[in-house]
């Protein structure tokens, strides 16, 4: 059993910066790839950002390359989304998920835990 905890959302101006974290719990952290997606309000979760196992590969949706940057702290436990330039359509509650395996891609059946998530809002 694996547990997610996300946090750092919250309301922000557009141009401005939030960093959101997710701790894991409960499996060998530094063994899975993990990776961040989003859901906005009627829209479908898409992906955002991934990190393989040891950090040594990312990859980005194209709508925040450049503008976000994943990373993780295995002694922490801990994945991060340092997100810049926030735009108001980043609006939507932000995921992180634990993937199967030590690289896993943009797909959600690639990961097999997530977390309840957090919600990030920017306001025009």
């Amino acid at each position: 059993q694996v547990q997610l905890v996300e946090s750092g959302g919250g309301l922000v101006q557009a141009g401005g910066s939030l960093r959101l974290s997710c701790a894991a719990s409960g499996r060998t952290f530094s063994n899975s790839a993990m990776g961040w997606f989003r859901q906005a309000q009627g829209k479908e979760r898409e992906f955002v950002a991934g990190i393989s196992w040891s950090g040594g590969s990312k990859y980005y949706a194209d709508s925040v390359k450049g503008r976000f940057t994943i990373s993780r702290d295995n002694a922490k436990n801990t994945v991060y989304l340092q997100m810049n330039s926030l735009k108001p359509e980043d609006t939507a509650n932000y995921y992180c998920a634990a993937g199967r395996e030590r690289y896993s891609g943009s797909y959600s059946h690639e990961y097999d835990y997530w977390g309840q998530g957090t919600q990030v809002t920017v306001s025009s």
